[in-house]
């Protein structure tokens, strides 16, 4: 497939690897000059565009930013994507840490539907709650025992299938997280975020996601 990355950094950059080596397509490309990924585009074969042209004709984009920047990000920046593509946000809010307060998120919004619309299209969450290491290194074949299991949210359908097919792809067990109203269940702090489980534990951790969103992630009075 082709598929359009924006943002290259930890999660971003590991995808660009991870992709290529499987023989994808990859265009990659982060908020400056594509010159700055010369050396990931050496590494690994992708092509290091500008941000405004990483979803062109892409089967798949992925948007892999600090929260804080997604208002920044050009309007339509993913929509010359082919016809009903998923768009991947793997995001997380870090109120506290690095982006400030988003009120509408503060207030409720699950933090994926916020990106949704700032970007003005569907997404599909996923890959927001792995160390990044693990993600490069920690994938395997299906069936494998203690295969480490990653929640995918977002609207049923063709695009939400490729994305499940996708993280199997990559060596994980896709478990369906529900629409992306349900995707606060695997934001920061909850029981499943940063959690290596299997397809059961992360089921189990879902339905125990408490819905309000902990104080550690959290702008605070």
């Amino acid at each position: 497939m082709r598929i359009g990355i924006i943002g290259a950094g930890q999660i971003g950059g590991t995808l660009t690897r991870k992709l290529t080596g499987l023989g994808h397509e990859v265009r990659v490309a982060n908020s400056r000059d594509p010159r700055t990924l010369a050396e990931l585009a050496a590494e690994t074969g992708a092509e290091a565009v500008w941000a405004a042209d990483a979803a062109t004709d892409a089967d798949v984009v992925i948007v892999s930013i600090p929260q804080k920047n997604v208002p920044d990000l050009a309007p339509g920046i993913v929509a010359k994507a082919k016809s009903g593509a998923p768009v991947i946000e793997t995001n997380n809010y870090y109120p506290q840490q690095r982006d400030g307060r988003i009120g509408a998120i503060e207030d409720g919004t699950p933090e994926s539907v916020w990106v949704a619309e700032h970007l003005g299209a569907p997404v599909v969450k996923v890959f927001n709650g792995i160390f990044w290491k693990h993600l490069l290194e920690r994938g395997v074949p299906a069936a494998a025992p203690g295969r480490i299991a990653l929640p995918v949210a977002g609207a049923d359908g063709p695009a939400k299938q490729l994305v499940l097919d996708l993280v199997d792809q990559l060596g994980f067990d896709p478990v369906d997280g529900g629409t992306l109203d349900d995707s606060w269940r695997q934001q920061p702090g909850t029981p499943v975020y940063g959690k290596d489980y299997d397809a059961e534990g992360v089921r189990k951790a879902l339905a125990e996601a408490p819905r309000e969103r902990p104080a550690d992630f959290r702008a605070g009075p």
